[in-house]
């Protein structure tokens, strides 16, 4: 079934990390639903009062619908990995086929119910392009990041059109949310540190989500890091140049998108050469919402999401590691074209005001 990848990190502060995370979703949850007639009243007045003034979009009153909407989702979601773990052997059994299916559609609801609470709350247009492509597995997935939405899309789009479980790359500070941190150490998972100081020994765990991939999976990471801004972009495009100058005339090209880190997609690409095929997905419409500041802005309500994906054979992909770096960023330049273009068609360039400040910055 492929390793589980367990927490390297004491135990101790593993159970204190878990107990606090799902003790304050909890306290939230209660002090949100007590309060809910309260609040309410004062979100209405807030958004009446900026409504009148300069015609803002009610926006607090929807963040507090969300947030409602949020933390009733974790409790579900906690209350499923639970129920998961007690019948199929709790503490007695280290793992389980069972488990692992339960788990996985558990987040695929957890993710769905996430991102559809946003389109419904702010009136999101979701259009996808190429669905068909993202299944059935084996799989690599390589999906942009634009905003803290995106990280339920893969799971609530492709993992419910197709049914597949995917095995996450996941930054390290993601385990902050309980039902990440429980769920992602029951089916295989690796929680990456960005600033390694031992990136073999994180390639390394990163490989191992390859092993056994079976056909209702795929394996989903985010190839830039991190969210795209300006900036950001000009100082990737400036270390690869110092770093890895044959490299550099590829990155150069790239306007709205980072350059993929190579390690833990190369990784991919060598432990399931000619085992798995490679989707790529590429998204706009989420540009520039990197914290709740920014979508309490204004610019998500109502704005189009656009989707699309591409699939490639396994076999497509060339054998040595300077063929597969070519490849990659030959597609990864694919999807930056495409946004590219959506943007236009979109209209000054598909970004609200407030999203394209963000991102320049």
């Amino acid at each position: 079934m492929g390793p589980l990848l367990p927490d390297d990190g004491p135990a101790g502060a593993r159970y204190v990390r878990r107990t606090r995370g799902i003790a304050a979703e909890a306290l939230a949850f209660v002090l949100v639903t007590v309060l809910f007639p309260v609040l309410l009243v004062a979100a209405v007045v807030v958004d009446a009062a900026l409504w009148l003034r300069r015609r803002k979009p009610w926006m607090a009153t929807r963040l507090l619908l969300f947030a409602w909407w949020f933390l009733a989702g974790e409790m579900l979601g906690m209350t499923s990995l639970l129920v998961s773990w007690l019948t199929t052997g709790g503490p007695f059994v280290a793992d389980h086929p069972r488990r692992r299916r339960w788990v996985y559609r558990t987040r695929i609801r957890w993710a769905g119910g996430h991102f559809g609470g946003v389109r419904v709350l702010f009136g999101l247009k979701l259009e996808v392009d190429g669905i068909e492509h993202g299944g059935p597995g084996p799989v690599l997935i390589f999906i942009r990041h634009a905003s803290i939405i995106d990280n339920t899309m893969p799971d609530a789009v492709i993992g419910k059109a197709h049914g597949i479980g995917l095995r996450f790359v996941l930054k390290r500070e993601l385990q902050m949310i309980p039902t990440i941190d429980v769920g992602g150490r029951m089916v295989p998972t690796t929680f990456v540190r960005r600033a390694s100081k031992d990136p073999d020994a994180e390639l390394a765990q990163v490989r191992k989500l390859a092993v056994d991939l079976g056909p209702d999976e795929g394996i989903l990471i985010y190839p830039e890091g991190t969210r795209h801004t300006a900036a950001k972009l000009a100082k990737a495009q400036a270390t690869i140049a110092e770093r890895q100058p044959l490299v550099a005339p590829l990155a150069n090209r790239l306007r709205h998108v980072l350059p993929p880190r190579l390690g833990g997609p190369l990784a991919l690409l060598d432990e399931s050469a000619g085992r798995a095929d490679v989707v790529f997905c590429g998204h706009v419409g989420l540009d520039g919402f990197e914290y709740i500041s920014d979508i309490w802005s204004g610019g998500l309500v109502g704005t189009t999401v656009r989707v699309k994906l591409w699939r490639h054979p396994g076999s497509a992909v060339p054998a040595d590691e300077q063929g597969r770096t070519e490849w990659l960023y030959a597609q990864w330049q694919v999807l930056d074209d495409w946004i590219g273009e959506q943007r236009v068609e979109l209209g000054s360039d598909g970004l609200p005001p407030k999203a394209a400040a963000a991102l320049a910055g």
